[in-house]
Parts: structure tokens; sequence; C-alpha cells
């Protein structure tokens, strides 16, 4: 789950970091008042979106009279913003933060992600503030501090102190940085986090330590002891498909492609993708039914896959291990059953009772493709679907 920034930075006072003096405009007529409340005379005007490159897309605007903010606002507040993670249709503007202007001396980056290999949350600084970690690892690995943060003590203030140091924080502000580092890992860890990032975090000229801008992404799995972060959700920021599916417990991504996919497994359904790829064929969604998929369930998802009019061709691929695949073809017949639709789908069953499962499918008088192994679902699925 993904959260506003001035949601995140909400998260991150809580723990002590400080940030920007800000406030949130949904309407050109809060910006006047907002403006008056932060006072001063340099501020900055921030689209509040799911995506980062806001800036590059013209979404963050630093202006230095009220005439240029409101401005600004309004050329902002409703606009279809492009970045490079919106995609070429965009994001629908709908919120404003308007923060006030900081005197900056340097940026550095400042991230905490989940090192899967070592299992371990890890801790990355870089003094290559307000560019792309990515680009710092592929072009100056050097400038990348890492420490991987022991579960049971946290993140030192050691290890804080030597990460604002590789930074290039002076000693001066050390207890900031460390403060701020270790608030950051706070709220990293006791909220679930999947992705923390302050880019930039700013050293200001009057000798302040601030996260000027934040990201986090939750995990979904540990959204259920965290409410709080729930009632962050944005539904203006996701696709309704999406909506529909995380309300009858789906885990489901809308992609480009005209191959619908129903998979029961994440690591199984990454598989069927890129098989489909290697065909010569286009995922059209990610959809992981899980492993004791109901019939709702399931009917629900070819509902949500058969709504999206790229889809030519449909991919079901079960691997039947805790549910036996008899189960599973008898609700695959029962939601099927439910369509009028002329849709091809393919179907792979394998694991527990499969034989039976076959037996059931081929007996259902529904016009199914069936397949024996993934390399054959694939390539007939492509075929269906009129691209080989």
């Amino acid at each position: 789950m993904k959260v506003h920034e001035y949601q995140a930075k909400e998260v991150l006072r809580k723990f002590g970091v400080q940030t920007p003096r800000g406030l949130i405009c949904r309407n050109l007529n809060e910006v006047p008042s907002a403006l008056d409340e932060l006072g001063g005379n340099l501020w900055v005007v921030k689209a509040q979106i799911h995506a980062g490159g806001r800036g590059k897309g013209g979404g963050v605007r630093v202006v230095r009279s009220k005439e240029d903010a409101i401005q600004a606002a309004g050329q902002i507040l409703g606009m279809s913003l492009v970045t490079p993670q919106t995609g070429p249709e965009g994001q629908t503007v709908r919120r404003l933060l308007i923060e006030e202007g900081l005197p900056i001396a340097s940026e550095i980056y400042a991230g905490m992600v989940v090192d899967r290999q070592n299992q371990q949350v890890v801790l990355m600084v870089s003094p290559e503030g307000g560019m792309e970690i990515e680009e710092v690892a592929a072009e100056s690995p050097e400038k990348i501090h890492k420490v991987r943060v022991s579960p049971t003590e946290g993140l030192t203030r050691g290890e804080a102190e030597r990460a604002a140091k590789f930074a290039g924080i002076p000693d001066s502000l050390a207890d900031q940085a460390v403060d701020l580092l270790q608030g950051l890992y706070q709220a990293f860890w006791n909220h679930d986090a999947s992705l923390a990032e302050i880019n930039p975090l700013v050293v200001t000229d009057d000798g302040r330590v601030v996260a000027l801008d934040a990201k986090f992404n939750f995990d979904d799995s540990g959204l259920f002891r965290q409410p709080a972060i729930v009632s962050y959700r944005d539904l203006d920021e996701e696709l309704p498909a999406e909506i529909d599916a995380s309300n009858v417990g789906l885990s489901y991504i809308e992609l480009d492609g005209n191959i619908g996919c129903l998979v029961n497994g994440a690591g199984l359904a990454m598989a069927t993708m890129d098989i489909i790829k290697l065909y010569g064929g286009e995922p059209a969604n990610f959809l992981d039914v899980g492993g004791g998929a109901s019939t709702e369930q399931v009917t629900a998802a070819f509902r949500i896959m058969l709504a999206n009019e790229n889809v030519k061709a449909v991919l079901v691929n079960i691997f039947g291990g805790i549910m036996r695949c008899d189960v599973i073809a008898e609700g695959l017949v029962t939601a099927l059953s439910q369509f009028d639709s002329a849709v091809p789908v393919v179907v792979r069953l394998e694991g527990t009772n499969v034989e039976i499962g076959r037996e059931i499918l081929k007996d259902s008088g529904l016009k199914l493709i069936a397949a024996g192994t993934m390399d054959d679902a694939a390539q007939k699925v492509v075929k269906a679907a009129g691209l080989s």
C-alpha cells in the first residue's frame, strides 16, 4: 500500500523526524489561507499523487510570491501529471501540499528496504541526495553506505553516527542526524513498511536536519494490524478493478497486455507472466487468488479480468497443493458458467487429484482449452489471443 508524501511525513513526525511546515489544499480556495498561515516569502507547491518523479513532470514548483503560488496551484491542481511511474496516461492531481521553503545547504539520500536475501532491514544513505538511488547504485556505488539492522537491537546509535558521517552531515549536527535516522527506522519497523525513503534529507543553512521529501510503502500483509495506515488509503489513486479485487481478498494489478492471468501463488503468477512474454504474449494483469480461493473469489476474478476490453484470452494456471484440483475445477466450472463470453480460456491444472479435476473440466460442457505443461499453456494462450 502506498501513501501520499504528506501522510508519510505525518508518520515520520510521530517518531521525532523534522519536516517542513506544510498544509494540504484540496481546492484553489484553500490556497491563500494556507499561504497566510505558513507565512514567509518562499513556498513549495507539490502535487500529491502515488508516484515519484513529480518534479520532472511539472508537479513541484518553488515560488516566491503569493501570486505565483496561486498561479502554480491552479496549474497543478486537476492536471494529469505524467511521470516515469504513472505511465503515459498520467495521474490526476486532487491534492496539493504547500510547504514553507527552506535554506538548503546540502542534500542527502536516506532510505530503508527489506533485504530478503539476508532477511534484514537495510538502511542506505548517500551524499547524492535528490538523485534516484538506482542511478547512484549504477554510476557511483561507492557513494552508498549500507547498514544491515539487527532485528533484536534495532538501529544503534553507533550505526546511525557512522551513516551520518558517511553522508557528510557535520559533526555539530550528529545528534540531530542520529535521532532522525533512528526515528526513520522506528517508523519503518513499527508500521510494517516495505520501503521508506527520505530523498532529499537536507541540512539547512540554519543548522537543522530535515526530511524535505518522504515516501513509504507498506506491506499489505501487515495492514490488519495497522489501522492508522489503512486510514490513509486513497481510492482515487487506485484503479477501480484493483479496488474491486481487494474487496474480495484478491491480489490484482492491472497491466498493459492482453492475456488475462489467474494463478494461485505469487511466485507461480510471476513465472506465468514470464513464460507468456517468452512466447510473445503480454500479460494483462497479475492475479493471485491464493491457496484457498472460494468460488466467489474465482467468479470475481473472471468478472474483473473480462471487464478489461484489452483481454483477448485468459490463462488459468493452478497448482493444487493445499487446494485439491477437483475442488478447484468445480469452482472454475461454477464461475465460468456465469459468464457469456467469447474470450478463450486456457486451463492448466497440476497437483493433487489432477486427473479428477481434468475430467470435471472436460465434462463441464464449457469451451475450455486444456494444457498440460506451462510451456504448452503459454503457447496455447498466445495463439488463442491471436498473437502467434
